[in-house]
């Protein structure tokens, strides 16, 4: 019988490509989270925002970093860096130019859109006396919220490859 042996998970743990993302994630979630608490002016709405921070660190998106740029980035970069110019360069190369123009158009767009469109379904809704069911409001990102990311996702995947060299 012919048995394929896992890798044990301490070799992923100590993969430098595994850990450039799993850390440009973690920090672009944080920086973004610490930003919006300080951009808080009431004790009121800190508050408020203290409850939203676990929500906006663990799963918000648009803000600033994007952890979107960063996480692609740093997978790109950490290939770059542990393989050359491979074949899985290539593929993570243009797989991140796809997620960051998602970022920036798409996402950002819809967003944009849905925004518009509650605004006028409210006042449609209060003019007429009628219900409205708001749509989902995707936060996309801006360009210098991308570069940040990307600028951060670098960096980390070649401290990471430094780290671990």
């Amino acid at each position: 019988m012919n048995t394929i042996s896992k890798p044990p998970f301490s070799a992923l743990i100590a993969n430098p490509i595994f850990l450039s993302a799993l850390i440009s994630l973690f920090i672009a979630q944080l920086v973004k989270a610490i930003i919006v608490l300080l951009k808080v002016r009431s004790r009121k709405e800190l508050e408020e925002e203290i409850k939203e921070t676990l929500i906006i660190f663990l799963w918000r998106t648009g803000g600033m970093p994007s952890s979107h740029a960063a996480v692609a980035v740093a997978i790109t970069t950490s290939i770059a860096i542990e393989e050359g110019f491979s074949n899985l360069f290539i593929l993570a190369f243009f797989i991140t130019l796809i997620v960051i123009r998602d970022a920036l158009g798409v996402r950002r767009s819809s967003g944009l859109q849905a925004k518009t469109l509650n605004r006028l379904g409210q006042e449609l809704a209060s003019r007429l006396g009628i219900a409205y069911s708001a749509l989902k409001e995707v936060h996309g990102h801006t360009w210098p919220e991308v570069i940040a990311g990307a600028m951060l996702g670098l960096g980390i995947a070649i401290c990471m490859a430094h780290i671990i060299a």
